[in-house]
């Protein structure tokens, strides 16, 4: 399988890198600085570019099979400003899957009916930034025509990989409080061959 990521640089990202070469696919990644990938394999195809030029990601969707984004906000708007770029390549190419890495606070509030979590009492975050960028991409997403799964993962550590984690469509499990990067990537790396969740978001926690 042809499978582009994008944001592999990041740390969730990079682990994705690693399952899918481990299982033999073909990965593309698009990065602004290819020295930052410290991977040599043959299955491994570096392209030097940015996800806020049109060009480079219609450039890099070319021949793919599956896109899984794990751009982070970072404090900017580069996460709601690419989406569309995104959405456009694989349209254009016929590519119908794509997963992506967002935040639980996207995911639905069980204290306060009809609203999402970073809105709500629920929220331990000051700063809504991050699940601002996140929730415009998760509302681009539900007006395509496109198979996406938001993998909504709660705070992040390093950690290492359990393999063991609870996962609740829609929700952040209850009582949850952690996962790490290695087992969110591994979960989100696992939706290219699942259809549990298909045009939804899913919480991830231990």
């Amino acid at each position: 399988m042809n499978i582009l990521i994008l944001g592999a640089t990041g740390r969730v990202g990079h682990h994705i890198i690693t399952y899918a070469l481990h299982d033999r696919h073909h990965v593309t990644v698009l990065v602004r600085t290819p020295e930052k990938i410290q991977i040599n394999d043959g299955n491994l195809s570096v392209i030097q570019g940015n996800v806020l030029n049109k060009g480079d990601i219609a450039r890099v969707m070319q021949g793919i099979d599956v896109v899984i984004s794990a751009l982070n906000t970072d404090g900017t708007t580069t996460l709601s400003e690419s989406m569309p770029f995104i959405m456009e390549a694989m349209e254009n190419e016929g590519v119908k899957r794509i997963i992506t890495v967002g935040t639980a606070g996207i995911l639905q509030s069980r204290t306060t009916p009809n609203v999402l979590r970073y809105q709500s009492s629920e929220s331990k975050r000051k700063s809504t930034h991050a699940a601002r960028e996140h929730h415009i991409v998760y509302e681009m997403l539900q007006q395509s025509t496109l198979d996406w799964t938001i993998v909504c993962p709660t705070y992040l550590p390093d950690g290492e990989k359990v393999g063991k984690y609870r996962i609740e469509k829609d929700y952040l499990p209850e009582d949850g409080v952690e996962i790490s990067v290695p087992d969110t990537a591994e979960f989100a790396f696992r939706q290219i061959f699942a259809n549990d969740y298909v045009r939804a978001r899913v919480g991830i926690a231990y």
